[in-house]
């Protein structure tokens, strides 16, 4: 809001007819706006992290689960370049670490190797 002398000399000038009050009523608002903090811009609400990336190792014939590892989301770097050298060529770490990044939840890679009979899938929790 303006000063106390700002608002009292738009005052007297409607007083002494100067302005109408019309004009004093819109130069009193342009007071009040010009000293309001314009509003901050709202940011969408941020998602809460996954807590975790489950990579599951399955047996195509049996279904038997041979490799089940439940990583804590702070260790995803390091498991995700440990990773690297048992992954099949058609699981691109690059893709499922800009998946991560963009906070895709659930199953991010289910990936059938015929030649090995092994399923892979990986999902953010």
């Amino acid at each position: 809001m303006g000063t106390t002398e700002e608002r009292m000399e738009i005052l007297k000038m409607i007083q002494k007819g100067q302005i109408s009050a019309e004009e004093g009523a819109t130069l009193l608002g342009a007071l009040v706006r010009e000293k309001e903090p314009s509003p901050r811009p709202t940011s969408p609400t941020p998602r809460p992290q996954p807590r975790r990336l489950r990579i599951r190792v399955s047996d195509l014939e049996t279904g038997r689960h041979k490799v089940n590892i439940n990583l804590p989301w702070n260790l995803i770097n390091v498991g995700m370049h440990m990773g690297a050298r048992f992954a099949p060529e058609e699981i691109d770490l690059e893709e499922v670490m800009q998946a991560l990044q963009a906070g895709t939840e659930g199953k991010i890679v289910d990936v059938e190797d015929t030649e090995d009979k092994e399923r892979v899938e990986i999902f953010v929790e």
